[in-house]
C-alpha cells in the first residue's frame, strides 16, 4: 500500500481521525499546563573503611585509598536499607515526602553512592536531599552498631558531592504529553483502516451495481503513489541504524527513541494499515517466529505486572515503559520480515543491503582504530540528545578500541559477528560470480578483518565460531583454502599490527587463569545478583528495569533477563536463539541448491553466535546489536518459508492420468512417480 493510498483513506475516514487527533492534543495540552516542572538534587557519598583496618595497610594515611573490596557489600546493604518501607517510612516523619532513590554512582567501581530527590518544589528537593545525606549516615552506623561491631573497625561515611542546586527536569512531563498525543493518532488511525477493511470485505460479498463495472480509477503519480513493500520500509530502518548513532534519541521517549525505533514503530503501523485494508497476508510457513515472539510477549507483560505490583521507584517505572516500547520495536521487525517480505527476490536484496551496510560501518571502526577516535562523538544531529553518558575513548593494552557508530566495542564486535556468514554466503554465492571479487569479497575482509581490532573475547569467539560451523561443511579444496586464507591472515596481522596478537592472546590466558580484573569484576556482579533473583525468581522485576544507573552492569545477557524477566523470560530467550538455530538447520535440510544450503549454514552460524556471545556481554540492550538480531531472526523465518514452499511444489506429483489414456498407453511409456530424493 502506498503513502498515498494511506492518505486517502484516512480522509475518507476523517470522522475518526479528526476528533480522535483534537482530543489528544487537547489532552495533552492539558497535561503540560497542569502537571508541575519536577525538580532533581543529587548528592554522593563515599564509604571509609575503619581507621583500625586501615593502619594495617599502607595508605599512607588516606583510608580512600582502601575502599572497595567487602565495602561494596557494605554499600548494598546500605542501599537496600535506604530503599525498604522503613526507611521511607522514618524519612516521611523527618519531612522527605518526594520521590527519592540510593544507588551506586554510574561507572564506579567503589563503594561511591549516588542519592537523588525528585519533586515540584526547589527550595524543599534541596533540604529534602540534605536530610537524605545525614540520613544515610545515621543508617549505617545504626546497622553496625545493631551487628556489635567494635568502634574502631566501624565504617564511616564522608560526603564527596554535596546537594546540589536542583535542576529542572521537565522530560517526565513531556513524555505524559507525547504518550497522549501518540496513543490517540495512533488509535485514530488503526480504528479507521479497520474501518476501511471492514468495507471492502463488505463490498466484495456485495453485487456488482447495474450499468456495469466503474471504470478504473488513474493511478497516483509521484512519491506518495509510489507502491512501498516491506523491503523499502526496512532500508530505510537499517541506514538509521546503521549511521545514525545509537546513543542519540528523542529526548521524551529515552533511550528507546532513536531515530531507527520510532521508523520501525511506523513500519509496523504501515504494515497493519496494509494487512487490515486487504491489500497483503502473511507469508505462509513462517508462524512459528511470530509465536515465539508472543512467548516473549508474555514474559515482557508479566514482568511489567510484576514491576507495578512492586511498588518500585519513579525510575523502575519509565524504565518499564521504555522496555515495552523496545519490545514493539523487536516485533516490529520480526513481522516486517517474516510476513510482509512476499517475494525471495526482494528477501536477498535486503539481506545484500545490510550486509553492505554493515561492512561500512566495519570501514568506520578501521578510521577509528587507526586515528584513535571515535567517529561518533562528532556526529550532532539537530532535534536528538544523547541519552546516556559519553562513552569515551577504550582503551586495551596499546590499542584503541573502535565502536565505529555503536554504543561500545562489544556490540560493534558482536554485531559484526552475526553478520560475517552472510557477508561469506554472498561472496561465494554463484549467482554473484559475474561480479568483480572486490564487490564480493570486500564485505566479508571489511567485517572480519574489524572483529580482531576490537580487542575483546566476544569478537574472537563470534569469529571461531562462524569458523567452525561454516568451514567444516564446505568441499574439501575450499575447505583448505579457507584454512590457508585464515592462517594467512594471522600472518597479516602479526606484520601490520605488531602487538595485537599478543594482547589477544593474553586476554584469553588471564581468563582461564583468572588473573585477569574484567572476569573478577563479572564474577562478583554474578553473586550480587542471586539476591534480585530470589525477591522476583518467576516473572522478575520488569523488563527495562535493572539499569546501571539504579543497579549495575551485569554484562551478561542471560543474568540481565532473569534479573528483569524470570525463569518464563529465560525460557522465552533460549527459545528466540533456538528459533533461529532451527530456521539455519531447516533451510539447509529442505534446500535444493547448494547456495540455499550455504544460506542455512549461515542463519545457523549467526544464531548459535547470539546465543554464545550473549554470556559475554548484555547483547539485548543494545540497540543495533538487537535490530540485527531481530531482523535476521525473521529473515531466517522467511526463507525458510519460501524453501518449503519451493521444495513441496518440486514434490508434488504431477497431474494424474485418466483411466481411459492409461489403457490406450504402451506399458513402456507409462511413467511411475520418482520417490522424493531424501535429504
Amino acid at each position: 500500500m502506498s503513502l498515498g493510498e494511506i492518505w486517502a483513506i484516512l480522509r475518507r475516514r476523517w470522522y475518526f481521525m479528526v476528533p480522535f487527533t483534537v482530543l489528544s492534543l487537547l489532552g495533552g495540552t492539558y497535561l503540560y499546563l497542569t502537571v508541575p516542572v519536577s525538580y532533581e538534587s543529587q548528592s554522593s557519598v563515599a564509604l571509609l573503611d575503619s581507621s583500625a583496618v586501615a593502619e594495617l595497610a599502607p595508605t599512607f594515611g588516606n583510608p580512600l585509598s582502601n575502599a572497595g573490596g567487602s565495602l561494596i557489600v557494605t554499600a548494598d546493604v546500605l542501599i537496600r536499607t535506604l530503599e525498604s518501607s522503613e526507611a521511607a517510612a522514618e524519612l516521611r516523619g523527618r519531612g522527605v515526602t518526594d520521590a527519592y532513590t540510593a544507588g551506586f554512582a554510574p561507572g564506579s567501581e567503589s563503594p561511591l553512592l549516588l542519592l537523588s530527590v525528585t519533586g515540584t518544589d526547589r527550595a524543599k528537593v534541596l533540604a529534602e536531599t540534605d536530610t537524605l545525606t545525614t540520613f544515610a549516615g545515621e543508617q549505617l552506623t545504626a546497622l553496625q552498631e545493631a551487628a556489635e561491631v567494635p568502634p574502631a573497625y566501624l565504617v564511616g561515611t564522608a560526603p564527596i558531592v554535596l546537594p546540589q542546586t536542583p535542576v529542572a527536569e521537565p522530560k517526565s512531563r513531556y513524555q505524559g504529553v507525547a504518550a497522549v498525543v501518540i496513543l490517540g493518532v495512533v488509535s485514530a488511525f488503526l480504528l479507521s483502516i479497520l474501518m476501511e477493511g471492514v468495507a471492502v470485505v463488505r463490498r466484495r460479498h456485495t453485487l456488482p451495481r447495474p450499468g456495469g463495472p466503474r471504470a478504473p480509477k488513474r493511478a497516483r503519480t509521484g512519491p506518495l503513489g509510489r507502491r512501498i513493500d516491506a523491503t523499502a520500509v526496512l532500508t530505510g530502518y537499517l541506514v538509521l541504524a546503521f549511521f545514525v548513532p545509537s546513543n542519540l534519541a528523542l529526548p521524551a521517549l529515552g533511550g528507546v527513541g532513536t531515530p531507527a525505533n520510532v521508523f520501525a514503530l511506523l513500519g509496523l503501523l504501515w504494515y497493519l494499515a496494509t494487512w487490515l485494508g486487504g491489500r497483503v497476508l502473511p507469508a505462509p510457513g513462517t508462524r512459528p517466529v511470530r509465536l515465539v515472539m508472543c512467548l516473549l510477549g508474555l514474559a515482557v507483560l508479566a514482568a511489567y505486572l510484576s514491576d507495578a505490583l512492586r511498588g518500585s521507584s519513579h525510575q523502575e517505572i519509565l524504565g518499564a515503559d521504555r522496555g515495552l516500547i523496545g519490545f514493539l520495536v523487536w516485533v516490529a521487525l520480526v513481522v516486517l520480515v517474516s510476513a510482509g517480505v512476499q517475494e525471495r527476490a526482494r528477501l536477498d536484496v535486503l539481506m545484500r543491503r545490510m550486509v553492505v551496510m554493515g561492512s561500512v560501518v566495519a570501514a568506520i571502526g578501521f578510521y577509528d582504530f587507526a586515528a584513535a577516535t571515535n567517529i561518533a562523538d562528532s556526529i550532532h544531529i539537530p532535534g536528538l540528545r544523547a541519552s546516556v553518558a559519553q562513552v569515551s575513548v577504550m582503551d586495551r593494552g596499546s590499542f584503541t578500541r573502535p565502536r565505529s557508530t555503536t554504543a561500545q566495542p562489544l556490540e560493534f564486535g558482536g554485531m559484526l559477528a552475526i553478520l560475517l556468514p552472510f557477508a561469506i554466503h554472498q561472496a561465494l554465492d554463484p549467482v554473484r560470480r559475474s561480479l568483480h571479487a572486490l564487490r564480493r569479497w570486500g564485505p566479508v575482509i571489511l567485517i572480519g578483518g574489524a572483529l580482531p581490532l576490537t580487542v575483546s573475547r566476544t569478537s574472537i569467539i563470534g569469529l571461531l565460531l562462524v569458523a567452525l560451523v561454516m568451514v567444516p561443511r564446505w568441499k574439501p579444496a575450499r575447505r583448505w583454502a579457507a584454512i590457508g586464507v585464515l592462517t594467512a591472515s594471522v600472518a597479516v596481522f602479526k606484520v601490520l599490527i605488531p602487538g595485537l596478537l599478543g594482547t589477544i592472546t593474553e586476554l584469553f590466558a588471564s581468563f582461564l587463569s583468572n588473573s585477569d580484573s574484567s572476569t573478577q569484576a563479572r564474577t562478583v556482579k554474578y553473586s550480587a545478583i542471586v539476591p534480585y533473583l530470589k525477591e522476583h525468581p518467576l516473572f522478575g522485576r520488569g523488563f527495562g528495569t535493572f539499569t546501571p544507573d539504579l543497579y549495575f552492569f551485569t554484562d551478561n545477557q542471560y543474568m540481565l533477563t532473569l534479573a528483569e524477566l524470570g525463569l518464563l523470560g529465560i525460557v522465552a530467550l533460549l527459545a528466540l536463539f533456538i528459533t533461529g538455530i532451527h530456521h539455519g538447520g531447516a533451510v539447509r535440510r529442505l534446500a535444493r541448491t547448494e547456495s540455499d544450503r550455504e544460506l542455512g549454514q549461515a542463519f545457523f552460524a549467526s544464531s548459535l553466535v547470539a546465543l554464545v556471545i550473549s554470556a559475554t556481554f548484555d547483547s539485548l540492550s543494545f540497540p543495533m546489536f538487537a535490530g540485527i538480531f531481530f531482523l535476521l531472526l525473521g529473515a531466517g523465518a522467511g526463507y525458510l518459508g519460501f524453501v518449503r514452499r519451493a521444495a513441496a511444489t518440486a514434490d508434488a506429483p504431477g497431474p494424474r492420468e485418466t483411466a481411459e489414456t492409461a489403457e490406450t498407453a504402451p506399458t513402456a511409456e507409462i511413467k511411475l512417480p520418482r520417490p522424493a530424493e531424501s535429504r
